[in-house]
């Protein structure tokens, strides 16, 4: 409301109230010259000192699960505001359960608006639940600060750039209600547990169980946490699963994409990743999908870290639509690069002459292959005996009464943020 011209008023009034004997107008014209100074300084001095925070009760969760955030504004100094607008960036496809995001006029950013008054020295917390309706990375922020004198003369405004990210998992299924069999669903497996180690090679320590050899016990580890600790050694064998997931949901990737599909694909790869990990594989993902804003395929090396589960389901959550390379491209690439032993496992929405044609390949090589195909049509007829022994039908009408998938993909498209996430998906073995 402030204009250089209420200045000029209050002086061009003072010589009239002394020719006119108007006390009245220079009473006005002091209470301006007081009050513009005031205000000026107020102005400047409100966004001082004054805090904005963001607090999850989680950082990750999976779809249909509500998350509880919690925004809290300090001001921590003398100068109490009479108004202050927080204008938050909120992503649309995590909505509050109670109240509404403001949608940009696109659709593709919300904002999450918030007026208040604030004392000296005050906090002030505002609760939201939010619903997580379908997989991803999402930023919350930047936030804009709006505030001013009481008076409402200035205004000022400050864009903090500070993001806060929730991760949503895929969803995730047991095997069997996708139609794997309970037992063995990759092939027999001789032995889950260690039965060669070498002691010369320790890579950690775990608590003591009663059928460990006491020759086994960590003596020093033992003393520093007054419990029995025993050494992890590294074993001479493992069992190693790698799943390939392929983003491209047509036979061209430039065609065009379904997202159904797509969800159904990256829900599959992380139900077989969490199967796998409960079984004590050494499991890793592979997709030639790629976090937004880069061009690089997302891989997570094979590892029984005590983390890997997270990693996967990170990488799976961050994954978009955009194809890097064909899977069968990939796949010939990867492989050599895993160990021998591992089991293959490619999750897809298409089958393709070339993706068959990969997988001969590496069957004619040795290799554990298992072929995971998520469309609704029939498989091929023509499939080689060798690929078909091992091979499963998993179409999209199994999720029909999921409420908590299809509403990954009610809306018709993926939503991708702005921001590429802070994180490296590629890892060791370690």
């Amino acid at each position: 409301m402030f204009s250089r011209y209420w200045i000029y008023l209050a002086l061009f009034l003072i010589p009239i109230a002394f020719v006119f004997d108007v006390r009245a107008l220079l009473v006005t014209s002091a209470l301006l010259l007081t009050i513009i100074p005031v205000a000026w300084l107020w102005n400047h001095l409100s966004l001082r000192q004054l805090t904005y925070q963001r607090t999850f009760g989680e950082r990750r969760a999976f779809p249909g699960e509500i998350v509880d955030v919690t925004l809290r504004v300090s001001n921590q100094k003398l100068l109490p505001l009479g108004w202050l607008l927080v204008e938050d960036q909120w992503p649309p496809a995590l909505p509050p359960v109670e109240g509404r995001l403001f949608l940009s006029p696109g659709g593709q950013v919300g904002y999450c608006l918030n007026a208040f008054s604030i004392r000296w020295f005050e906090r002030i917390n505002r609760h939201y639940r939010v619903r997580c309706t379908r997989r991803g990375f999402y930023p919350f922020g930047p936030v804009r600060l709006a505030s001013g004198d009481i008076f409402g003369l200035f205004r000022q405004q400050v864009k903090e750039d500070h993001l806060d990210w929730l991760i949503v998992y895929p969803h995730v299924l047991p095997l069997e209600t996708l139609g794997f069999p309970p037992k063995e669903p990759f092939g027999e497996v001789k032995a889950t547990w260690r039965l060669f180690e070498d002691p010369s090679r320790a890579v950690g320590i775990r608590d003591y169980q009663p059928d460990d050899a006491f020759r086994h016990i960590h003596w020093k580890a033992s003393a520093r946490r007054q419990e029995l600790q025993v050494k992890v050694y590294e074993s001479t064998t493992s069992h190693n699963l790698v799943v390939f997931c392929n983003v491209a949901t047509m036979p061209k990737h430039w065609q065009g994409i379904k997202p159904l599909l797509l969800e159904q694909t990256i829900s599959v790869a992380a139900s077989i990743a969490n199967y796998a990990f409960e079984q004590r594989y050494e499991v890793g993902v592979v997709a030639n999908g790629c976090i937004p804003h880069s061009d690089q395929s997302i891989k997570v090396l094979p590892s029984r870290r005590p983390d890997q589960l997270a990693r996967v389901m990170e990488a799976l959550a961050a994954v978009t639509s955009f194809a890097t390379s064909s899977i069968e491209t990939l796949l010939l690439a990867e492989s050599p690069r895993l160990p021998w032993g591992s089991t293959l496992v490619v999750v897809t929405a298409v089958i393709t002459d070339d993706l068959l044609d990969a997988l001969l390949h590496l069957h004619d090589a040795g290799r554990r292959l298992v072929l995971v195909s998520v469309e609704e049509e029939p498989l091929p007829q023509e499939l080689p005996p060798a690929i078909e022994r091992g091979t499963y039908h998993l179409p999209v009408s199994r999720f029909a009464g999921d409420d908590r998938f299809l509403g990954a993909a009610e809306e018709g498209a993926e939503w991708i943020p702005d921001f590429a996430p802070p994180i490296r998906f590629a890892g060791g073995s370690g």
